[in-house]
């Protein structure tokens, strides 16, 4: 092996990593004054996992469709956007005086979907007069593009939860979701 290409590799390296420690460097700054000044902490950053302002007033019901032992969707959303998806979005409310187990089927039967966890990903929309069945979308992983991690509600609690689909043909004013476990809701879509 030849030594000078030994040594001269290591030189590199030591160069590479001298640079790459003065680079990490405060460079002799104080590093309290390189600290944003309107930083919040994490207490006062909150917990809050919601995304979206909380409306003093609930959204209006446009189809419910109910599930096993007090369950109960609540669709407050069906909206086509530019991009060729429907977005449907709602609460789910268990309406009775116990726990309730979220059943499995719920997620469909599917491998992908199903070793993704619990989830809303056996929902459809059947198209009656264009005779088509919409499942539930697909990220590149096969996750369910929906809510997860769905487990147990307790007495009176609710979810909010959203589902996307493939949107149907702009013809197409009516249909009919289906989730497993639940009646099916008609939803009207503009």
């Amino acid at each position: 092996m030849n030594i000078s290409y030994v040594r001269g590799g290591f030189i590199a390296f030591a160069a590479a990593a001298s640079l790459t420690v003065a680079g990490c460097s405060g460079g002799g700054a104080d590093p309290k004054a390189e600290k944003p000044a309107a930083a919040t902490s994490p207490s006062q950053q909150g917990t809050s996992l919601q995304t979206e302002p909380v409306s003093e007033e609930p959204a209006e019901t446009i189809a419910l469709a109910k599930g096993q032992k007090g369950l109960e969707l609540a669709i407050t959303l069906a909206e086509r956007d530019e991009g060729g998806f429907l977005t449907v979005k709602g609460t789910l409310k268990n309406s009775s005086d116990s726990v309730a187990v979220l059943p499995a089927k719920m997620r469909g039967d599917e491998t992908e979907v199903v070793k993704h966890g619990k989830s809303l990903g056996g929902a459809t929309l059947v198209d009656s007069a264009g005779k088509k069945r919409y499942y539930v979308l697909r990220d590149t992983d096969g996750r369910p593009l929906t809510t997860t991690g769905l487990d147990s509600l307790g007495p009176g609690k609710s979810t909010a939860v959203f589902l996307q689909f493939p949107a149907p043909p702009a013809s197409t004013t009516e249909v009919s979701f289906q989730l497993p476990t639940f009646e099916p809701a008609t939803l009207k879509l503009s």
